[in-house]
């Protein structure tokens, strides 16, 4: 799938806000402004090795910038960077993205934040 093909594909960008909204609603925080990119292989691998030391393609990646303490204007959550070709569901890694850029990681706790992602998507289906 080139960038072209996977754009056309992506949800539009009120469902890409609301989306995150939901995730953002889920960890308490209800302002702040988020960056969504789609790309393409090569650049979430390049990125993948460069910040995860992994060298291989994935799904999404989370960028936070801001978190959870004060700040002097309004609040940076960060960016979430996709490529749909590795994407299982684009509206799961938007949303699994954006629970990261709010301090949850699925990889330390005990299955919370897998559990959050799977309610805002059942909400996401009605």
């Amino acid at each position: 799938m080139t960038g072209a093909q996977a754009l056309a594909d992506a949800p539009s960008d009120e469902r890409i806000k609301r989306l995150c909204d939901w995730a953002f609603a889920a960890a308490g925080v209800s302002d702040g402004h988020v960056a969504v990119a789609f790309v393409e292989e090569e650049e979430i691998h390049q990125l993948n090795l460069e910040h995860r030391d992994r060298d291989k393609p994935t799904d999404v990646l989370s960028f936070p910038v801001d978190g959870a303490g004060p700040t002097a204007g309004p609040r940076e959550l960060g960016d979430i960077v996709l490529c749909p070709p590795y994407c299982e569901s684009v509206e799961r890694a938007i949303v699994h993205g954006a629970l990261h850029l709010v301090g949850m990681d699925h990889e330390v706790d005990s299955g919370e934040m897998l559990a959050v992602e799977a309610e805002i998507l059942r909400w996401a289906a009605q």
